[in-house]
């Protein structure tokens, strides 16, 4: 083609260049190219929202569930070490996932949370020092470990003890803190056995059971047997036919792995707190664990029945928050809208079944196990028959919300401090078995550890304070259609001829308060006296003495001691335990009896 001149060749330009700008902007008025600065109209993304007519329990407004894509909150990143326990679906449905999802109830809140799996109470304990450790040399946010940890509440003086002297190196303000809890165990913790112990309690002497020592699934078996008056051998080394022995395992699924395996040890036989010099090969015949553990007891073996769990002990085992108060108070903001997101996320799980379907998901892709369909059946505890076809009830756990939490901390008035009243008596009981142990790092009063500021920070931070507290509620029945869960005489002693406590018997009474207390179980008291006098006066006196015990409970804790929880006798000297012909006999006739008994 010839070559145009000059002139020409500048007008086919710039004509070329007005039909572009004409092409352009019919391009971005046709939507072909967005205009700049002009955002394109998309369909939003579909909010899935619950129907507010589905909602299972009253005052809570659906919320859409979070999305899968991580959020980007410009906030110190708080970072959990968690089991693999159902009783965390309200805060793993607040945050969405692993790391805080956008959409989610933490991201709303502006809490930049990582949640990630660990099992092994050690490696917790050593996570937390690594933290503080990073806290303490100037880091704003830990680059490794844990920020906070969730155990057992009832466990909770244990674990403090172990972690507490690494901590108070850095300072005191370093030290551990439990802030608030997140949901209960209710039925999955528990004590498993061959099923004669469930009928015979006693029949538990000789045992060999496997479980994490002085752990909250230990802490069961030690109430029980507590209640039941069995002995306890502390001694991993030994077998005592007339106690319950353990097993020690590093975590609640080696537990129920070992039982499965038919695991057997050699040990030392002891009676009386002595060696006989013999040696006794021994076998796991029970198990302390919790889901996945006893779900792998049932279906891979069977055999064992729940004798003891934290359905029967309904506030003994709390899911608590625990780290160190520096980082808690350094970040009192956000570690209150945490708690607050983790009230709205349980209260959500509470009132939709979707809420907990989506949890339960979010659950298994977090712990990196099993299905949604799996976390979702064990939440609320189900019946099915294991390995031998024995029908057993498996899993079972709740969730808490600023109601139920406190209740939890006695914040409600009427309401007894559960979380003090357990971490005592565990605590009590830990110290009693393994004094060595305790000796020069004691467990601390739980007034060193419980921080209630942060439950009535983060309400003052909710416009909607949720769904009223989960509790328990005691039917009048007759104690033949209950089930014995144990029974124990007390020494509560008594004014001569009177029903007048004795301050002996007060003390008696207001440690039996904090026992009874965290149970959901009904309590039948009956009372007893020796043969002096006639049972005209030591019947209505028995009676009388029966009566004494309920009413010092309701004056102490009116919420948790209504009257349709009690059955009420007297029996005067017509059922002795001993001989009422020497003093000490008759002593052990002046007694009363508690039974606790469960539907």
């Amino acid at each position: 083609m010839a070559k145009l001149k000059t002139g020409p060749k500048f007008i086919l330009i710039a004509l070329a260049a007005v039909l572009a700008v004409l092409g352009v902007k019919w391009a971005m008025g046709s939507g072909l190219i967005p205009t700049p600065g002009v955002t394109q109209s998309v369909v939003p993304t579909k909010a899935n929202l619950p129907d507010l007519k589905d909602a299972q329990v009253a005052n809570v407004q659906p919320v859409a569930y979070p999305t899968e894509r991580p959020a980007n909150v410009p906030a110190v990143l708080f970072r959990g070490a968690i089991w693999e326990w159902n009783a965390q679906m309200g805060l793993i449905f607040a945050n969405g996932g692993a790391r805080t999802t956008e959409g989610s109830l933490m991201a709303k809140r502006g809490v930049n949370l990582l949640l990630y799996r660990q099992d092994d109470t050690s490696k917790m304990q050593e996570e937390l020092i690594a933290c503080a450790k990073e806290l303490k040399d100037g880091a704003n946010q830990c680059s490794n470990g844990a920020n906070f940890v969730i155990i057992m509440g009832d466990g909770a003086g244990q674990f403090v003890a172990a972690v507490n002297p690494q901590l108070q190196k850095l300072g005191p303000e370093y030290k551990l803190n439990v802030i608030g809890a997140v949901g209960y165990s209710r039925g999955e913790d528990c004590f498993m056995a061959p099923p004669e112990v469930k009928s015979n309690p006693q029949a538990a002497k000789g045992m060999l059971v496997a479980g994490v020592l002085r752990d909250g699934d230990w802490n069961i078996a030690m109430k029980w047997m507590s209640d039941n008056d069995i002995p306890n051998n502390p001694d991993e080394t030994t077998w005592d036919p007339d106690a319950v022995n353990w097993a020690a395992s590093q975590d609640y699924n080696t537990a129920a792995a070992d039982y499965v395996a038919g695991k057997c040890e050699n040990r030392k036989v002891k009676k009386n707190g002595k060696l006989t010099g013999e040696e006794k090969k021994v076998c796991i015949n029970g198990v302390v664990t919790w889901t996945p553990g006893d779900v792998t007891v049932a279906k891979q073996k069977g055999g064992l029945v729940k004798v003891a769990d934290s359905k029967m002990y309904r506030s003994q085992m709390p899911s608590v928050i625990v780290g160190p108060k520096v980082f808690f108070d350094k970040n009192r903001e956000k570690t209150e809208q945490l708690l607050a997101g983790v009230f709205e996320g349980s209260d959500q799980v509470k009132a939709y079944d979707q809420a907990l379907r989506k949890a339960a998901e979010i659950s298994a892709k977090l712990y990196n196990d099993q299905d949604a369909n799996y976390w979702y059946r064990y939440f609320k505890g189900v019946k099915e028959r294991d390995a031998q076809g024995l029908e057993i009830e498996l899993g079972g756990s709740s969730v808490v919300n600023l109601a139920d939490n406190l209740i939890l901390f006695g914040l409600t008035p009427g309401s007894n401090n559960n979380f003090r009243s357990t971490y005592t008596i565990f605590a009590n009981i830990a110290t009693q078995q393994y004094p060595l142990l305790y000796k020069d790092t004691p467990i601390p009063d739980v007034k060193e550890v419980e921080n209630k500021s942060f439950i009535t920070g983060a309400q003052a931070r909710m416009d909607d304070q949720g769904a009223v507290a989960d509790t328990p509620t005691f039917a009048a029945v007759q104690p033949a259609n209950l089930q014995v869960v144990s029974k124990r005489s007390y020494r509560i002693t008594f004014e001569t001829g009177s029903s007048n406590l004795t301050p002996e018997g007060v003390k008696v009474l207001e440690e039996l308060k904090d026992g009874i207390a965290i149970t959901g179980l009904y309590v039948k008291v009956e009372g007893h006296t020796d043969n002096l006098g006639s049972d005209a006066v030591n019947i209505p006196l028995s009676q009388d003495r029966a009566a004494a015990v309920k009413t010092y409970l309701q004056k102490r804790v009116a919420g948790q001691f209504p009257d349709s929880r009690f059955t009420i006798a007297g029996y005067g000297s017509q059922q002795p335990v001993a001989t009422n012909a020497t003093a000490a006999g008759r002593a052990q006739n002046r007694r009363v009896d508690i039974t606790l008994l469960g539907q």
